[in-house]
């Protein structure tokens, strides 16, 4: 039963054969998102509230809640509070505001809607993110009272940026300045012009009252003045973007090698643009294989057309190499496959970004490890100026220089979304750190190929008779690392062995004397010595490091870059107190009086490493006990 009692789908002087001609309709009908967003208290949650109370779609049990809970912690007296119907968290209710992006499904006898109202205060600009990344409308509000707020910028920023083309300027609260035409294009003028500043070249602007009902959902008798129609008729009218991307070459991720049996191998994902049938030529990226596809296979059977926005798997006609993360693409309009890209970033991490940082990329299918090579700027979306910045915090929007450790096919985001937006997660928390739009690639990225090497680092370790392989010393500062690779690298030379030792401080003399020791700084200390100690293992040595390397994520970095087996960690376990107690170079001292910042134990952070292959205790053992055991372990 319905609040309304007239709502068709259930009333019960329905007979079978309506239901079913009702539920086929139902099911063919368009699907639009959309996300309501603004500044705090510009009403968002009441305007979806009001929504779904006219669109029929709150039934009779949910209405007396609502009744009951608008007593208790709604805004409106003893009248409905349809924010109520979205903020479902305690704390959105009792403070009143939205903070988690609520969705909410609801339909009309035209289209099925879902809807994402996300939060207005700055604090949650990641979550205004998320729920715009796949929005086909944005629904910007503004208080009629207040006007183009901060936040009204930062929002329509980030709709712009994320390729969101169908705006409405939602008037709200135009019953609290009197239904003022005036007001309303006031308001409008002022929003128009920065609209014009980000690029959002057409918006539609519709004065409302979400609490009264004007121009919601028909046309408003409080205000005349306004001819243009109300928002329910314009969502249910506007274009979707998945019908605009069928227009545009294929282009379809694969998310999976189809090969229930032996006579079968098809490849699963859904057609992110474009249009494909059988006979059509197909080129897989990045390989740049080519074939035809064979069929279109779907659990209702064989299709003669594919559009975007349907999943599907395809067959070809030859047997060529396809896998998880691959682009399907049409062969003779190929997208481009690069490493380096300039891109966007939404930070949307705590800690902030550091350059040099492995991350991992998600795009489309595909994850691999990217870093954030060079920050150009970020973007003071209040007044668009661009400011010099190395890192960037909580909600900061900037521009990225980033390095793939593979080549991608991908687009620029305002092209195909699927495969221009992409994440950065950190790799030791697995949380989301970033959302991001890619612009283009940069174009040393496609000047830039491995040589082919015909000595290569098996054939120069053999000629030294060994094995490469880095050995990386990680510990406090005082705890013994350089002590104790000097006696190891004093014992494998005594064995014949060829090997070199880079030291923390010794580096900082050259390669890296223009760093400091902020985070950033020390990520980059990191990446370089990665860099150079991977040359080495090249050049078939044996690698000895000793660098307090405090973060677990470098350290895994330059893990990565070597071959199996041959990084080994060796924690030198020394607890702080000895440490600074020992303080030979009276860098404690400095760091407790506050004349050494960004001191590791101190002020910075060491994170110890979870699963070294060596550790050893210089509270028991000494340095030359410690040494022996690690070529002992090393020579086995």
């Amino acid at each position: 039963m319905t609040a309304a009692k007239d709502a068709v789908y259930v009333t019960e002087d329905l007979i079978a054969s309506d239901i079913d001609a009702y539920l086929d309709k139902h099911q063919h009908k368009t699907m639009l998102r959309f996300i309501t967003c603004g500044s705090v208290d510009d009403g968002k949650s009441t305007l979806i509230g009001r929504l779904l109370y006219d669109s029929k779609m709150i039934f009779e049990d949910q209405l007396a809640s609502l009744e009951n809970d608008s007593k208790i912690s709604g805004t409106q007296g003893q009248n409905i509070d349809f924010a109520l119907l979205v903020d479902g968290l305690a704390a959105e209710r009792e403070q009143g505001i939205t903070i988690d992006v609520a969705y909410r499904f609801f339909s009309t006898d035209k289209r099925k809607f879902i809807v994402a109202d996300t939060p207005g205060h700055e604090q949650y600009t990641r979550n205004m993110v998320t729920g715009a990344s796949t929005a086909d409308l944005a629904v910007i509000l503004i208080d009629a009272r207040q006007g183009v707020l901060t936040q009204t910028r930062r929002h329509s920023y980030l709709v712009n940026l994320l390729g969101i083309k169908n705006v409405v300027l939602a008037v709200n609260k135009m019953d609290l300045v009197d239904y003022s035409q005036e007001r309303f294009y006031e308001i409008v003028k002022e929003y128009s012009h920065f609209a014009e500043q980000i690029g959002l070249t057409t918006f539609l602007p519709i004065p409302i009252s979400g609490l009264a009902g004007d121009n919601i959902v028909t046309q408003s008798e409080n205000m005349p003045w306004y001819q243009g129609p109300p928002l329910l008729t314009h969502l249910e009218e506007a274009p979707l973007n998945v019908a605009q991307m069928q227009d545009r070459p294929l282009r379809m991720a694969v998310q999976w090698v189809n090969r229930p049996n032996l006579d079968f191998r098809g490849f699963s994902g859904q057609i992110g643009s474009g249009t494909v049938r059988p006979g059509d030529g197909i080129r897989v990226l990045p390989s740049g294989k080519t074939s035809r596809v064979k069929s279109i296979v779907t659990y209702d059977g064989e299709l003669d057309r594919a559009v975007a926005g349907q999943s599907v798997t395809l067959t070809f006609t030859d047997e060529i190499d396809c896998s998880r993360g691959d682009v399907i693409v049409q062969a003779d309009a190929p997208c481009e496959v690069a490493d380096q890209f300039e891109a966007t970033l939404v930070w949307m991490g705590e800690a902030e970004m550091l350059p040099g940082r492995p991350y991992l990329l998600k795009i489309g299918t595909q994850t691999m490890t990217a870093t954030v090579t060079e920050p150009k700027y970020e973007v003071n979306v209040n007044t668009l100026e661009h400011l010099a910045s190395s890192t960037l915090s909580l909600n900061a929007i900037g521009v990225v220089n980033i390095s793939t450790d593979r080549a991608i096919p991908f687009e620029a985001y305002e092209d195909n979304p699927d495969l221009g937006g992409f994440i950065l997660i950190d790799r030791i928390s697995n949380a989301t750190v970033a959302a991001g739009m890619v612009h283009f690639a940069l174009r040393r990225s496609q000047n830039i190929h491995w040589q082919a090497l015909d000595v290569d680092r098996s054939a120069h370790a053999s000629a030294k008779n060994q094995t490469a392989k880095v050995v990386w010393f990680t510990g406090l500062s005082g705890s013994g690392k350089s002590t104790i690779a000097n006696i190891v690298e004093k014992k494998l030379h005594a064995m014949g062995k060829h090997t070199f030792l880079l030291d923390g401080d010794n580096v900082r003399h050259g390669l890296n004397r223009d760093l400091g020791f902020t985070d950033a700084d020390r990520v980059e200390n990191i990446r370089r010595v990665g860099e150079v100690a991977r040359l080495m293992t090249d050049a078939g040595l044996i690698v000895l490091t000793a660098f307090i390397s405090p973060f677990r994520s470098e350290r895994r970095m330059v893990r990565d870059m070597m071959e199996e087996g041959e990084f080994i960690e060796v924690f030198v376990n020394t607890p702080l107190e000895v440490a600074e107690a020992r303080d030979v170079k009276g860098l404690y001292k400095k760091a407790r009086a506050g004349d050494l910042k960004n001191f590791t134990g101190i002020d910075s952070p060491y994170e110890e490493p979870e699963t070294a292959e060596l550790t050893v205790n210089t509270v028991d053992l000494t340095a030359e006990e410690a040494a022996e055991q690690i070529v002992e372990a090393l020579t086995r």
